[in-house]
């Protein structure tokens, strides 16, 4: 299988990724459409929900990437493969995620990823990373109550602002009493995970929960 080359970095505040998409039409892309969704932002090539999708079939997922050739990719798998839970969207999350969102039925979003997102180490570069206050509100007037958010990241500085955002947001408390979570909840690991702990290095993780 060839393999698909893209930009590692993909600027979100770049003027071609401007124009929110359509929501998609649930009932024609997934064929129990009434199933909990499982949203996950920054996909990527889409592997962690390839492997979701088979080990909970009694969920939809959703993965939604800025980079589109991935996209096309993952799409054309999962066609190969018949899978009837799973779906991929190239957008930028950043101005699309409350037009996608708004056309499901209450109550249906009830997990979300948020996995290894790209750091933009530069502090003048802090803007283009994914979790913004913006995001956390949406997914707040989004989410299930009891609904899940899941976070990592192999920087910790990352991890720690991911945290802070959702913590600042009065409809979100972090799981747990320790910092950082010792174990991946979800059954299937992301493959930065297993290559960071393959190194030996650190995964810094944390849950957070919607509440009423």
């Amino acid at each position: 299988m060839a393999v698909i080359r893209v930009r590692q970095h993909v600027n979100p505040l770049a003027r071609k990724f401007q124009t929110p998409v359509d929501p998609p039409a649930w009932e024609k892309i997934y064929a129990q459409y009434q199933q909990p969704l499982h949203l996950d932002i920054g996909c990527a090539r889409g592997r962690f929900l390839l492997q979701m999708a088979q080990v909970e079939t009694n969920w939809n997922f959703l993965g939604l990437e800025i980079r589109e050739p991935l996209v096309i990719e993952a799409n054309r798998i999962v066609s190969e493969l018949g899978l009837t839970n799973l779906h991929y969207l190239f957008c930028n999350v950043n101005n699309s995620l409350s037009p996608i969102l708004s056309t499901l039925k209450p109550g249906i979003l009830q997990r979300v990823s948020i996995q290894f997102p790209d750091p933009w180490f530069k502090t003048r570069h802090a803007k283009r990373r994914v979790v913004q206050p913006e995001l956390v509100e949406e997914l707040a007037s989004y989410l299930a109550v009891g609904g899940v958010v899941f976070l990592q990241s192999d920087q910790e500085f990352i991890a720690v602002e991911m945290c802070d955002r959702f913590q600042e947001h009065p409809a979100f408390e972090k799981m747990g009493t320790e910092k950082w979570l010792a174990e991946n909840p979800l059954p299937v690991p992301t493959e930065r995970e297993i290559a960071t702990q393959n190194k030996g290095e650190p995964v810094y993780r944390a849950l957070f929960v919607k509440r009423k």
